[in-house]
């Protein structure tokens, strides 16, 4: 395994068990088995490291284009709900002290920036599904795809933050709870 991934791999856990308000680098590099200059040789500091564990250590969302005229469209929408599910209860630890620290808030929307993404990415990923149906004529002509969206991605944060919140590491029922959020849209 490269350095970069061990450090990766180590600043995932210690940033899940501290959150990246109170994570340094040090202790990244100590449970990598590395110095910290090694790691500032791979990243720039601790917020390069939380974006490189998001993007690179995280449950990602299907490609909407590899699942478009796929298995049914709520299938396929359980298995988007669910992915996001998954991401939402690994990142919410590493990412809830930032709130609480603006300057670290404002650090992160810039990464986020210059990687394209932000907290509206899954949403407009679960749009662009649906609305590849709709053209498909697999979701109704006059569905808002929008609040669909929306509404799916808030529910899977919703059973996300309540499984973190009971110290879990996993929402239970995952596949339960994601075809119940699909069933309440109307396609």
């Amino acid at each position: 395994m490269s350095a970069r991934d061990r450090i990766l791999d180590a600043a995932a856990t210690v940033l899940r068990e501290q959150g990246i308000a109170h994570a340094t680098t040090k202790e990244i590099a100590r449970a990598a088995g590395c110095s910290e200059a090694l790691l500032y040789k791979h990243f720039a500091g601790k917020h390069e490291l939380f974006l490189g564990v998001l993007s690179e250590r995280s449950p990602r969302l299907a490609r909407p284009d590899e699942l478009v005229g796929t298995r049914t469209v709520p299938e396929n929408l359980a298995t988007l709900v669910a992915r996001l599910m998954e991401f939402y209860v690994q990142s919410f630890p590493m990412s809830a002290s930032i709130l609480g620290a603006p300057e670290l808030l404002a650090a992160h929307r810039q990464g986020l920036r210059r990687l394209g993404a932000g907290p509206a990415a899954p949403a407009h990923q679960v749009q662009s599904y649906l609305d590849a149906e709709a053209a498909l004529g697999r979701v109704g002509p006059d569905a808002d795809t929008t609040a669909m969206a929306r509404t799916l991605t808030g529910a899977a944060l919703f059973e996300a933050f309540l499984a973190v919140y009971e110290g879990r590491d996993e929402v239970p029922d995952t596949a339960e709870h994601a075809r119940a959020a699909v069933a309440s849209i109307r396609l």
